[in-house]
Order: structure tokens, then sequence, then C-alpha cells
């Protein structure tokens, strides 16, 4: 079972195919798995769609797969990013694209924020974020916290308020600000969000911060859906490197 311990933390992942790595960054918030790229929620099927690439996905940590991780008060997005950063150093792979939805957005931007000569290229698809003030918990947040308490007797509801305020205290995507945006020239495809988890207004900002970036406002269902996944393919083959072709 192609599992890496780093840390304390046991993570989980799949390759798929040969060619230039893309690492995958599933939906469905901190329950990501590889399982949630078979559901409809996720239209674009890295391991399926991007045939021709070296694919990684993976299981993120205590989202109800494979992946195990201790918890505590100072987990947030750089917990998150020390286990790709693990992976990608496991596989020996020094550049690849990245593709993420939802929850998989801010997993690209805080990748490239803690490494950008790593990342090649990035496609973002309906990333999360925040408009307006901060919100208690959602239910699929207590959901989460509730699937993990057996496992975790370390995990107390104050730790679990730490958590989520590390996480979702910042507007906008969350784990970087608009400054980071500004100032991010990985060649990137933006796929907008549509509804409360992932606004809409959010990914229109992110559109015109971001300086070297192409957007895609309609993909989802479809015609749409297919003209997307051609766009996907091409930008993902314009920015592969020569070598690796």
């Amino acid at each position: 079972m192609p599992t890496i311990e780093h840390d304390g933390a046991s993570i989980y992942f799949e390759e798929h195919g040969r060619g230039f790595p893309i690492l995958a960054f599933a939906p469905a918030g901190v329950m990501s798995t590889i399982a949630v790229w078979s559901q409809p929620m996720a239209p674009i099927k890295p391991v399926i769609d991007f045939a021709g690439y070296r694919v990684i996905v993976m299981d993120q940590r205590n989202a109800g797969g494979k992946s195990r991780a201790p918890m505590s008060e100072r987990d947030g997005w750089h917990s998150y990013t020390s286990d790709h950063v693990a992976v990608l150093d496991h596989l020996k792979i020094d550049r690849c694209h990245l593709f993420g939805q939802c929850i998989g957005g801010s997993f690209i931007a805080n990748l490239i924020g803690a490494q950008p000569a790593r990342v090649v290229a990035a496609v973002w698809a309906q990333p999360i974020g925040r408009v307006g003030p901060m919100k208690p918990r959602p239910p699929r947040f207590n959901e989460w916290i509730s699937g993990l308490k057996a496992d975790h007797p370390e995990l107390t509801e104050a730790m679990a308020d730490a958590i989520y305020r590390n996480m979702y205290e910042r507007d906008f995507i969350y784990c970087a600000d608009r400054e980071f945006a500004r100032n991010c020239t990985t060649p990137s495809l933006l796929l907008a969000g549509n509804d409360d988890a992932h606004p809409r207004p959010v990914s229109d900002e992110l559109s015109r911060l971001l300086p070297n970036v192409e957007y895609i406002t309609e993909w989802k269902e479809g015609e749409a859906l297919a003209r997307a996944k051609a766009r996907v393919k091409a930008f993902l083959a314009k920015h592969t490197p020569a070598a690796a072709a």
C-alpha cells in the first residue's frame, strides 16, 4: 500500500499513468479523499481525464480515508502542505502541475506559497473562500470532528474551535491573502465557483488578481463541461516542459 510516514502522520496516495506529474487534490473540504473523485461532485476526474500524465491522488490527513495524523490546536493549512511536500519528496518529484477542486484551491495556493519553483502550472476548480464575516462552524465541519473523536482521544471541542479558526478565520481564499495572489506568477487556469462554499465573487476577484491566469466561468455540466475539459488539457499541455511532453 503506497503510504508514507512523516512527522507522526501516515499519508496514503496513489499513482496512475506515466508522464509529467500532476498532483491532484479532491473536493469535499476536510473530507477530501481519493474516493471523492468517483462522485458526481467531481466533474473532472484526473485519473481518467489526464491520460498521458503521471497523476498522483491522495487521501488528506484525517479525512475519512486511509491517511492518519495526530491532531493539535496548531493544525491548519500548513499541516496539509507538509503532507503534500512529503509525498512529492518521497516520489522525488521536483516539478509538477497541480489540479485542485474546492479545498484543493487552498491547497494549491499554500503549496505555491511554500515552494513556488516546484509548481509549473495550476488548475483551480471552484476554490473555496468567504465573502463577509466569519460564520460559526458549519454542519459539515462538525460532522468531520464527530467522526474523528473515536480515533483521536486528544481531540477536544476547544481544539476543534482552534483548528476551525486556523483554517477559516481569514476571508478570500482562507489560506492566503490578496497580496499573495497579486504576486503569484504561476500559470493558472481558474474554473469559477458558484455557491456559498465556493463563492463566485471570490473566483472573480482571484481572476482579477492573479497576473498569469485564464478564467472559465461556466464549466460543470453538459457542453460547458466538455469545453472546459478541452481547455484544461490544452492548458496543461501548453505548460508541460518540452523534455517531459
